[in-house]
């Protein structure tokens, strides 16, 4: 049985935020199975610079499923067809050979295209920049015991804590909503002792910075099957129901000044 397999990818190209854009199909013959989709751009990349050719522009870091840069939608879906799999872990084993492979990049509002399949997800970051931090300063690390977390509010956080800020949520949602990022960012801080001081504040800075740069979530549940850490829609409850608290809360210790 061969380990090498031919594809056919179409891949967006576009110049620019101005240009039209359209798909232009590649085929890459005799590439591993083991190799990821990832190498397959860049083999291809290196047969367009050897043709002097315009390479394909596309994000990449670290290649390891942490940073979330690969954020690409392949055959209509983020991060393409493996679920709980970033586009830097999906292998080409996962395609069979001769299959054509349509490449887009994220498609929603808030994520405007910069070129090829590189997208601006900088809104997130102003999400993060809002609130996502704690500035409360704790000296040196105390003793484990003495500040007792229950194993299951610790196992929600780090779950939580899992999310890589990729967008494939956004870019999955009917609606181009940012909930399900916004949740594990406030949930991971919200549900442990040391987030409890910033609480409200943080819940509600972040969700109205949110609500500035994406649409509003009604529950389809895209987010959950397209995110590559399969983090839990729980977190976006979890958030409503801070956000509740937080109006409420926030304007009572205002009206008491």
């Amino acid at each position: 049985m061969s380990d090498r397999t031919d594809i056919t990818v179409r891949i967006w190209r576009q110049a620019g935020p101005g240009d039209a854009g359209r798909f232009e199909s590649f085929h890459v013959a005799e590439i591993s199975e083991e190799a990821s989709f990832l190498e397959l751009l860049d083999i291809l990349n290196e047969r367009l610079i050897a043709e002097g050719k315009d390479a394909i522009v596309f994000d990449h870091d670290c290649r390891e499923g942490i940073c979330g840069s690969c954020s690409l939608m392949i055959n209509g879906q983020a991060h393409g067809p493996q679920l709980g799999t970033a586009t830097c872990q999906l292998h080409m084993r996962t395609f069979p050979s001769g299959a054509e492979i349509v490449v887009e990049p994220w498609r929603a509002a808030a994520f405007p295209i910069i070129r090829d399949l590189m997208v601006d997800r900088s809104p997130l970051d102003r999400i993060v920049e809002s609130g996502g931090f704690i500035t409360a300063e704790t000296g040196g690390a105390p003793d484990a015991n003495l500040t007792p977390v229950p194993k299951p509010v610790a196992d929600a956080a780090e779950h939580a804590a899992l999310c890589i800020g990729c967008g494939a949520c956004v870019a999955a949602c009917p609606n181009g909503a940012a909930n399900l990022f916004t949740g594990a960012k406030v949930a991971h801080l919200n549900l442990l002792p040391q987030g409890q001081a910033e609480r409200f504040r943080r819940t509600e800075a972040m969700v109205e910075t949110m609500e500035d740069y994406f649409g509003s979530c009604t529950n389809h549940g895209e987010c959950e099957v397209a995110c590559p850490k399969s983090i839990s829609i729980d977190v976006i409850a979890l958030m409503n129901a801070d956000y509740l608290k937080a109006k409420f809360k926030n304007r009572k210790s205002l009206s008491r000044r």
